[in-house]
């Protein structure tokens, strides 16, 4: 098949869509994708690439067709909203232009801004093929969830622009079960919407170099890791709070492996309490390492805020963490943590609650080595039965094979 792919992100910033899009050209698809100018998570242009393009160009087997935009800026809401805007309007004001050739499926790929399937949609009645969207983040649930939005009328319009957008869908795919009742409150139909889950990157499953040392992780203790966005919706609120508590439990390390909006705030947070020689922040680092930084570690943690649409939202470092046969501590509510304790993954407690938090921390740290690695080998068992890719790609290929 020819598949047209539309997402706003995409080579060299990473996100699942790359590997998807490997993963369907893997499969003898022909794959064509139409993205912005790539400048996540920094907000500027990456090395290479200004608003003279390049606009075109290939990566591997993927033909890469590029929109302009305004990059999203640091820190600023202002910013991230016109990066937003002017992905969606540009792309599609030039996709008749841009985009030429016959393709068999449009897939949309929407980390956020649910606007990203606008372009899409133009495509889709231009070249009279079917449009798969896969919803990663629910709208306008995630703009109430982060504060974007509080007022309830604008947030209603909202909803009715995302009832409009999902109607010129013929697939709607989401990441968690929680999401189907809320997808079909803004008219998504049973024959419309199929559970798709993310997984994890094949690297995550390699052997780790034993001989990898970074200089700031101890070589003792019982180490707790964090990677991935630093940004409100993680709660490093609650997990500052819950370091502050276990502060005289000398052993017990917090390694933070990521970037993002709340860095600095937490930065400041760890020196204000005190907390520098337990807190350590490792900074942003090379997807191809996440192995190595990943065996550093006795524990993986993961968190989200105490909102209804986190408690039924999956975080795809879950699969990371499942597949690189991790134990992992979940201070979260609803599905992911459940996935994490049925599976006998390890531990959760609920969102928002530093003291139970520094509970749950301790009583994984008195668990023995056998016990912690029976864990590691659950994770693994869940992700091979529930997230495994050649799985989940070969259920997208049977779904773009029913339209």
């Amino acid at each position: 098949m020819k598949i047209l792919v539309v997402t706003q992100y995409f080579w060299p910033e990473n996100f699942k869509i790359n590997d998807l899009c490997e993963g369907l050209i893997e499969r003898g698809h022909e794959v064509t994708v139409y993205t912005g100018l790539p400048n996540y998570p920094e907000g500027e242009f990456f090395k290479g690439y200004s608003f003279k393009g390049p606009y075109r160009e290939m990566h591997g087997k993927i033909k890469i067709i590029r929109s302009p935009l305004l990059p999203r800026g640091k820190n600023k809401s202002f910013r991230l909203a016109l990066n937003y805007v002017s992905f969606f309007f540009l792309a599609s004001l030039l996709a008749p232009f841009l985009v030429r050739g016959k393709f068999d499926k449009i897939f949309v790929y929407e980390p956020s801004p649910i606007t990203v399937v606008i372009p899409a949609i133009i495509l889709k009645y231009l070249k009279r093929i079917p449009l798969f969207f896969w919803v990663t983040d629910l709208w306008p649930e995630s703009l109430e969830a982060t504060g974007v939005i509080k007022n309830k009328k604008i947030l209603n319009l909202v909803g009715l622009g995302v009832r409009y957008l999902y109607k010129h869908c013929d697939k709607i795919l989401v990441t968690s079960k929680g999401f189907i009742p809320r997808v079909k409150n803004l008219g998504g139909l049973d024959s419309q919407i199929v559970y798709f889950p993310q997984w994890a990157e094949e690297l995550y499953k390699k052997i780790p170099d034993q001989n990898f040392i970074d200089p700031l992780i101890p070589k003792t203790g019982f180490k707790i890791m964090f990677a991935g966005n630093i940004g409100s919706s993680q709660d490093f609120e609650t997990i500052l709070k819950a370091a502050k508590i276990l502060k005289s439990h000398d052993n017990i390390v917090f390694l933070i492996l990521g970037d993002g909006l709340m860095k600095k705030w937490s930065e400041q947070e760890v020196k204000r309490l005190g907390l520098e020689s337990t807190f350590i922040f490792l900074g942003r680092k090379p997807v191809e390492l996440m192995p190595e930084y990943f065996s550093q570690a006795d524990v993986m943690l993961m968190s989200l805020t105490n909102t209804d649409l986190f408690s039924i939202t999956v975080p795809s470092k879950l699969q990371s963490y499942l597949a690189s046969k991790k134990p992992i501590l979940a201070s979260m509510n609803g599905e992911g943590a459940q996935i994490v304790v049925d599976s006998l993954a390890g531990l959760a407690c609920p969102a928002g609650n530093p003291e139970l938090l520094s509970q749950t921390i301790l009583k994984m740290s008195e668990l023995s080595l056998d016990e912690l690695k029976a864990m590691g080998e659950n994770a693994l068992h869940c992700y091979q039965t529930q997230f495994e890719r050649e799985k989940l790609i070969s259920l997208l290929e049977d779904e773009f094979q029913k339209v």
